[in-house]
C-alpha cells in the first residue's frame, strides 16, 4: 500500500520537532517555549492521522483545518526562539524549511 506524503511528511516533521526539543533541553536548558512547540508541531501529524479516519467529509474537514491551526502555532513558537535566540538563523531556516 503506497504511503500518504501528507502523513509521511507530518511524521518526519514531528521527529525533527521531538529532535529540537531535546537539543533545547539537553544543551540549552530550555524547557518552557520548547515544550509548547513540541506539543504542537507534534499534533500537526496526530491530527492528520485523524482526518484520515474521519467519519465523514465535514469531520475530515476540520481535524485538517485542526492541523493547520497547529502548524501556525508551531511557526508562532519557531518565530519566538529565534528572536530570543533560543535558535540561531541556521536552526530556523532549517526547521522551518518549506518544501
Amino acid at each position: 500500500m503506497a504511503g500518504n506524503a501528507l502523513k509521511d511528511k507530518s511524521l518526519m516533521f514531528a521527529v525533527r520537532c521531538v529532535n529540537l526539543y531535546k537539543l533545547l533541553c539537553d544543551e540549552r536548558k530550555e524547557f518552557v517555549l520548547s515544550k509548547q512547540m513540541l506539543r504542537s508541531g507534534t499534533s500537526i501529524g496526530a491530527n492528520i492521522s485523524e482526518a484520515l479516519c474521519a467519519e465523514s467529509n465535514k469531520d475530515f474537514i476540520h481535524k485538517l483545518h485542526i492541523a493547520y491551526k497547529e502548524a501556525n502555532e508551531t511557526q508562532y513558537w519557531f518565530e519566538v526562539m529565534l528572536k530570543s535566540n533560543i535558535i540561531n538563523d541556521i536552526e530556523y531556516t532549517s526547521i522551518n524549511y518549506q518544501q
